[in-house]
C-alpha cells in the first residue's frame, strides 16, 4: 500500500513529503491507523540531526494520532472505527514487562530505536530500499500499521489532534514525577525548560500536591504560560543566579525534587545544586551533553541523588487515559502549549519547535478531520 510520509533521507536533511512509500503488510497483531494528527518532540528532531544514532532515510513521528481502518485475526483490543493514542512498543514478554515496567522492556531499543519493526521486517520501503521507522509506528504519514500494544483507545468525543503528544512529551514529563519520583502533598519541585515535558512534569507536580511548584526558563512567555497551568513561582535563570533564587523561595533549603528537560550541561548541573538534603533531580533530556559530577561532594555529602528516567516510566495504556481524566478535571490544559501546523508545513513547524517559537507543535495531517465525528 502507497502512503504518504514525510522522509528523511539523510542525517541533519529536511523532512521531504513523498507519495511513493510503500506501507508494511499487516501481520496478525497489528491494526492499521488511518493518522488524523501528530506532535514533533526533541526526540524527532535529535534523530533528523543524529544525536541519536538510527539508519537513513527514515520516517520520524512517534505522537500519532488516528482511527483504526483494518485489525489483524488476532488483536482483541480494538476495531474499526476506534480513536488511538500510537505511543512505544514493548513485548510484553521479558521480565520487566512482566513486572509492569514496559520501559524497561529488554529489548525496548529494538523494538524502538533499530529503524526495522520487532520482527525484523521493514516498516517502510521506497523502491524497494529500506526506509527505517521510530517506535515502530512513524507517524509523519498518512496511515501507518502498528502493534496493537503500541496503541490506546480514546474516547471519540476527544479531539485527535491535541492527543497525540500524549504518547510521548506529556507522559515522559508527567509520567517522571508521578511514577518515578512521586512526591508527597507538601513536597517542593523545580522543572528545568518549560517546553511541552517540562510543563506537563510541572502540571504533575501540582497534581501531586507540591506546595512549590518552581518553573525555569529564560523564555519570559513561556514561564507566564507555566504560571497560568499552576507554577506557583517562576525564575528567570538568564536575569538570576537560579540556585540563589530556589533556595530565597524555599527558606534556604532547596528543593526535594527537581526535573530537567533541557539537557544543557550547566542547568543540568544546576538542578542538583538546587536540590535539598536527601533531594532528587531527573534528567529525561535527549542530549549529547554531558555533566561534571563530585561524586562525595555533590551527591554523598546530602544524600543527593541523580535518576535517568526513560518515557516517564510509564504504562501507555494507563497513564494516557489518566492524563486525559486529569484534563477534563482542569487540572492537565496540555492543549494550550499546542499550535497546529499543516503536514505540508512540517519543516516550518519543526524549526518552529527548535527554535521555541511553538511550544508543541502539532501536525493536522487529515485537514477533513472533524472532532466528535
Amino acid at each position: 500500500m502507497k502512503i504518504k510520509a514525510a522522509v528523511v533521507e539523510k542525517q541533519n536533511a529536511d523532512f521531504e513529503i513523498k507519495d511513493d512509500v510503500e506501507l508494511a503488510e499487516m501481520g496478525p497483531d497489528d491494526i492499521q491507523v488511518h493518522m488524523v494528527a501528530s506532535g514533533i518532540c526533541h526526540s524527532d528532531e535529535a534523530l533528523r540531526i543524529g544525536d541519536a544514532v538510527i539508519d537513513y532515510p527514515i520516517v520520524l513521528g512517534h505522537e500519532g494520532s488516528g482511527i483504526v481502518e483494518k485489525v489483524g485475526p488476532e488483536v482483541t483490543q480494538f476495531k474499526p472505527g476506534d480513536h488511538v493514542v500510537l505511543s512505544f512498543y514493548a513485548c510484553g514478554n521479558c521480565k520487566s514487562c512482566l513486572k509492569g515496567i514496559p520501559t524497561q522492556c529488554e529489548n525496548y531499543a529494538h523494538n524502538n530505536l533499530s529503524g526495522i519493526r520487532p520482527d525484523g521486517s521493514s516498516h517502510f520501503t521506497e523502491n524497494g530500499h529500506h526506509v527505517a521507522d521510530m517506535f515502530d509506528q512513524s507517524s509523519f504519514t498518512t496511515t501507518t500499521v502498528v502493534r496493537e500494544r503500541n496503541a490506546v483507545k480514546v474516547d471519540k468525543d476527544l479531539d485527535l489532534r491535541t492527543l497525540g503528544p500524549l504518547g510521548c512529551g506529556y507522559v515522559t514529563g508527567s509520567g517522571t514525577v508521578l511514577n518515578t519520583l512521586k512526591p508527597k502533598p507538601g513536597d517542593t519541585i523545580a522543572v528545568f525548560g518549560t517546553g511541552a515535558v517540562g510543563l506537563a512534569a510541572m502540571m504533575a507536580g501540582r497534581i501531586s500536591g507540591c506546595v512549590k511548584v518552581i518553573g525555569i526558563d529564560i523564555v519570559d512567555s513561556r514561564l507566564a504560560l507555566a504560571k497560568e497551568l499552576g507554577a506557583t513561582d517562576v525564575i528567570n535563570s538568564k536575569d538570576v543566579d537560579v540556585v540563589k533564587a530556589v533556595q530565597d523561595l524555599t527558606g534556604g533549603r532547596g528543593v526535594d525534587w527537581a526535573v530537567d528537560t533541557t539537557g544543557v550541561t550547566a542547568v543540568m548541573e544546576s538542578s542538583i545544586k538546587v536540590l535539598a538534603q536527601g533531594g532528587t533531580t531527573a534528567t529525561i533530556a535527549v542530549t549529547p551533553h554531558h555533566i561534571d559530577v563530585d561524586t562525595w561532594n555533590d551527591l554523598c555529602v546530602d544524600d543527593k541523588k541523580i535518576v535517568g528516567v526513560n518515557m516517564g516510566d510509564s504504562i501507555p495504556q494507563i497513564d494516557i487515559p489518566r492524563l486525559i481524566d486529569f484534563y477534563k478535571m482542569g487540572m492537565f490544559d496540555f492543549p494550550k502549549t499546542e499550535k497546529f501546523y499543516k503536514f505540508d508545513q512540517i519543516n516550518e513547524a519543526n524549526a518552529d519547535s527548535r527554535s521555541g517559537k511553538t511550544i508543541k507543535p502539532v501536525l493536522v495531517i487529515d485537514e477533513d478531520y472533524k472532532p466528535g465525528e
